[in-house]
């Protein structure tokens, strides 16, 4: 099995390592703040983690995070060297990190979609782009973490991502507002909640109220910029970052939130 070196072990970058420990790759692990290995094999830096890696893989909080890693180790990596970026830093960042690397080194935008729990049970989702024989290289690797969906050439996962989190975070913010407005009209939250969940919001009404995720309001504002300027998503950001006492909490703490305000 190809040897891989996995970069980032926060929330969700370290059940994802032990799944690939666990399925027999052989395994060398990083982290800007050491001692979060649990276990794996550990690296002190980047640098060391990728030396003789087939295959890298990334989980890092945002575009800066990897530009700085990619600073670390691009020189580095070897001809035939495959990068899986799995951070959530949309088809930009994506462009430049590509154009950092050098000749013979492949590279798959491979976000996911899910929290801590499914990254620990393997039932992520992960939106894949790249060359098609670097897809079909990442694919087993991948397989290992969530099931993938292959988006078609080189940033088109990580737009679909944008995309759909976009959507998600969106639809979030708006189902908190209508919530606060309901309680604000006089009618009870649950006879608010029952009749959104009848309708076609129903999934985002469990996802605003899911007691399981861990999806940092920081981060879901981090992937709202992502996708740009417009008014909408502007607009849903700007609710996520009124309120800097839930930036660590899950996403659903927004509701709350617009109820207080």
């Amino acid at each position: 099995m190809e040897k891989i070196a996995f970069l980032g072990l926060g929330r969700m970058g370290l059940p994802m390592a032990r799944r690939l420990a666990a399925a027999g790759h052989p395994l060398t692990v990083w982290n800007r703040s050491p001692g979060r290995a649990d276990g794996l094999a550990e690296a002190a830096t980047a640098a060391e983690a990728v030396r003789g890696a087939d295959v890298v893989v990334t989980m890092l909080s945002d575009p800066a995070a990897v530009a700085e890693v990619a600073g670390a180790i691009a020189a580095r990596l070897a001809p035939g060297t495959l990068w899986i970026d799995m951070s959530s830093i949309g088809p930009a960042a994506t462009a430049g990190l590509r154009e950092r690397l050098p000749d013979g080194v492949g590279l798959v935008d491979a976000p996911v979609l899910g929290s801590v729990g499914p990254a620990a049970t393997g039932d992520l989702v992960v939106y894949a782009g790249g060359e098609d024989a670097d897809l079909d290289r990442a694919r087993p690797v991948l397989e290992h973490l969530g099931r993938v969906r292959r988006c078609g050439g080189p940033g088109s996962g990580a737009a679909l991502k944008v995309v759909v989190i976009g959507a998600i975070v969106a639809s979030v913010a708006v189902v908190g507002e209508v919530l606060a407005v309901a309680e604000e009209l006089g009618l009870s939250q649950e006879l608010a909640r029952e009749a959104l969940t009848a309708g076609p919001l129903a999934g985002v009404v469990a996802r605003a109220h899911s007691a399981d995720s861990d999806f940092p309001v920081r981060l879901a504002a981090k992937d709202l910029a992502l996708a740009g300027g417009g008014p909408v998503l502007s607009a849903a950001r700007e609710v996520l970052l009124a309120d800097p006492s839930i930036a660590e909490r899950d996403l659903s703490a927004v509701v709350g939130s617009l109820r207080r305000r």
